[in-house]
């Protein structure tokens, strides 16, 4: 990077060219980051104004609204999408939004008003909290910036109602990016006995018992999460078959362990335990651990269902991991399905780190 470039101010709209031929790209480039240039458009004569940004959200809607039925899910994943550093989710008729980048930053007033005019949300939310934000040289912020809210908002997903907190929840509120992986698992629950650990608001746990799981046990540190959870259980009329755990992950696994609980379905999706490559050692023998303990709990020939939501460990590692950890717990069995996130987090096809949720279920005999 010469001294001209390291002189563009952050976010600046580009035109990339190879050092010997012709300009090949649109990108917007922040000196700062070790990833300073990010392609917008291969048209290197791309206009970056209102009708690009619009053409990129319908070209995103239009998508999303062939999958899914109702208006909650992720409306733009980043790079995948074309508008590397946005995050859109959408709650009905809310929104909220986070803006990663510097290109971001500096085109949001126009891109706030496509995202009004096409939309037409009643609530807004930036949820700019970001560590992405700080890499950018950006501050870190929550506000509001339509509307009002008052309290957890309702969601739909696979029938099921849940309840999410849009301004202090984990990253957007909600998890959408497994969604198909709660539906897959839930049409193995009836009858069944389940545990949800790192249940958040409780995707798997009410999802398995929608579908007629005897028995739920979701687990999580977090009691806001759980009371969410446990009030969208009885918004569903779940509540008599589930139980809510404050507990620490591990511990609670141990402790379940000696008293000899077992459980026909254990699910463990855990946040990032990788967030950054100077946690890669430590953070692949949590993966490790966390599998040893889960499948102690797994009974005869039920089901183990891991996930990872860390983009620095690849699927190869990650299953490595698994195989290891049953290993470690004495047990054997095969692997029935290793899955992504659903169609609303798409993956940039020269961007690996885009495929960044990875997760398998398991029989374990």
């Amino acid at each position: 990077m010469d001294a001209a470039a390291k002189a563009l101010a952050p976010g600046t709209i580009v035109t990339l060219a190879a050092a010997e031929g012709p300009p090949f790209a649109t990108a917007a480039f922040n000196p700062h980051p070790l990833i300073s240039a990010r392609v917008l458009s291969l048209d290197p004569g791309e206009t970056i104004d209102s009708a690009f940004l619009a053409r990129r959200i319908e070209a995103a809607l239009d998508l999303r609204e062939r999958f899914y039925g109702l208006p909650f899910y992720r409306l733009v994943h980043s790079e995948a999408d074309g508008l590397p550093g946005l995050i859109v989710d959408r709650f009905g008729d809310h929104l909220v939004i986070q803006v990663n980048s510097a290109a971001m930053e500096m085109l949001w007033p126009i891109l706030w008003e496509v995202l009004e005019r096409l939309l037409k949300p009643r609530v807004a939310i930036l949820r700019n909290d970001s560590a992405a934000r700080a890499q950018e040289g950006l501050k870190e912020e929550t506000r509001i910036i339509k509307g009002d809210v008052t309290g957890p908002v309702e969601l739909v997903e696979n029938e099921t109602r849940f309840l999410a907190d849009l301004l202090t929840g984990q990253k957007t509120g909600w998890f959408f990016d497994q969604r198909e992986n709660r539906r897959a698992v839930a049409t193995l629950a009836k009858g069944r006995r389940v545990l949800d650990l790192y249940s958040y608001c409780g995707g798997f746990a009410l999802a398995a018992a929608r579908a007629g799981a005897r028995e739920v046990v979701a687990v999580d540190r977090s009691a806001p999460a759980l009371a969410l959870a446990e009030a969208a259980a009885r918004l569903n009329g779940m509540a008599a078959v589930c139980r809510f755990v404050r507990a620490e992950v591990f511990a609670e696994m141990a402790r379940l362990d000696e008293a000899g609980e077992r459980f026909d379905i254990v699910v463990a999706d855990p946040p990032a335990f990788v967030k950054s490559k100077k946690d890669l050692g430590a953070g692949v023998k949590g993966y490790r651990k966390m599998t040893r303990l889960a499948a102690k709990l797994v009974a005869p020939r039920g089901l183990l269902f891991v996930a990872s939501c860390s983009h620095n460990v690849e699927l190869a590692m990650f299953a490595d991991q698994i195989r290891r950890g049953i290993s470690d717990a004495g047990r054997q069995g095969r692997i029935l399905s290793t899955t992504g996130a659903g169609p609303d987090h798409p993956v940039h096809p020269f961007l690996p780190e885009s495929a960044y949720l990875k997760a398998q279920l398991l029989q374990l005999d």
